[in-house]
């Protein structure tokens, strides 16, 4: 009988160490967690994970990643919440996605200024846009800065021929002239300057800076954050230790990021000039000072406005500060 309980004691230990938690995709005993990780193709979007790859910071971290390249952030989030990804990229536009619950942000990028609303050559004010076909990435920051752009005319969404697009659709529509504005972003309005160089650049984001901010921000899908939680700390490490570097070495981080996106350093370097990239200790300043959580709140604020938004939440409850200024503690 004794032999029979020790058996079976041993049984459950052996049974309780194989199940063990959820956490971490099972990375005890030296094993790499799996991440699938989306971005958007400019330097806001791809810059860290370049500089991640070349300093191999996701080795040092434990992480075995998997990269995908997307449009626009909406569609990341779709893909996080089918489970197709773990973390993502977003614009200033889609911080709406996470404001209603569908991720987590887990990191901040930069406060953006690389959105136009753009026309075609002879529409020289925002209020000509009345009754004009307007091309438009939904839920991107290119909606945002449309949707920004009418108010200060004193126009809607209904006071336009508002044509939903998606980013590369609109550069092929503007270029041959079946669009007579446009909502969008560069780098891509300089593929469209290459056939429409005199158009005119009505609105940009800086000119609504004293009412909104446009941080751009990585995200997890709220299953990662629930069941990996070592996992989703250890990617934050990574991007803050590639925050640093790129604040410490940007012209490097300008060649790594052209490489990766196959873009010539130049254009790469015009892209980055369209932001503020921002390194680990002034986040970690900012969200312990509210700064973040003001930004979060006046863009909520513009999003209840838009009808993206019954309310505005707090950035609390979709803005994981306490883990981004963890994993920097934690790696010291």
């Amino acid at each position: 009988m004794k032999r029979i309980v020790a058996a079976l004691a041993a049984a459950s230990l052996l049974a309780l160490s194989a199940c063990g938690s959820s956490d971490d995709n099972n990375t005890s005993g030296g094993a790499k967690a799996k991440v699938n990780f989306g971005y958007i193709g400019d330097y806001n979007g791809t810059s860290l994970l370049a500089v991640a790859a070349d300093q191999k910071l996701w080795e040092k971290h434990g992480i075995e990643v998997s990269t995908k390249v997307f449009t626009n952030g909406p569609l990341q989030v779709t893909a996080l919440n089918a489970g197709d990804l773990d973390f993502g990229y977003i614009g200033p536009g889609a911080v709406w996605l996470p404001a209603s619950g569908k991720a987590k942000i887990v990191a901040l990028n930069s406060l953006g200024n690389a959105d136009r609303v753009v026309a075609q050559p002879g529409i020289t004010d925002l209020a000509q846009l009345k009754g004009k076909k307007v091309g438009v990435p939904e839920g991107t920051s290119g909606d945002m800065i449309l949707t920004l752009a009418l108010q200060k005319a004193g126009l809607t969404n209904k006071d336009i021929q508002r044509v939903p697009m998606d980013p590369a659709t609109i550069v092929t529509a503007f270029g041959a002239g079946q669009i007579d504005a446009a909502g969008i972003w560069y780098p891509l309005l300089n593929n469209i300057k290459q056939k429409k160089p005199d158009l005119v650049e009505l609105a940009k984001d800086a000119d609504f800076a004293a009412k909104v901010s446009f941080p751009t921000a990585f995200v997890a899908s709220n299953d990662a954050v629930a069941k990996k939680a070592d996992t989703v700390s250890k990617v934050v490490a990574v991007l803050r230790e590639a925050m640093d570097y790129r604040a410490a070495n940007p012209d490097q981080t300008i060649q790594l990021t052209a490489t990766m996106l196959k873009q010539t350093p130049d254009a790469v370097k015009a892209d980055a000039a369209n932001s503020q990239m921002l390194d680990s200790k002034t986040l970690d300043g900012y969200t312990a000072d509210g700064t973040v959580g003001k930004w979060l709140t006046g863009m909520g604020d513009y999003f209840v406005g838009a009808g993206k938004l019954p309310q505005n939440p707090d950035p609390k409850t979709y803005y994981l500060g306490d883990v981004f200024t963890g994993a920097g503690s934690a790696a010291k």
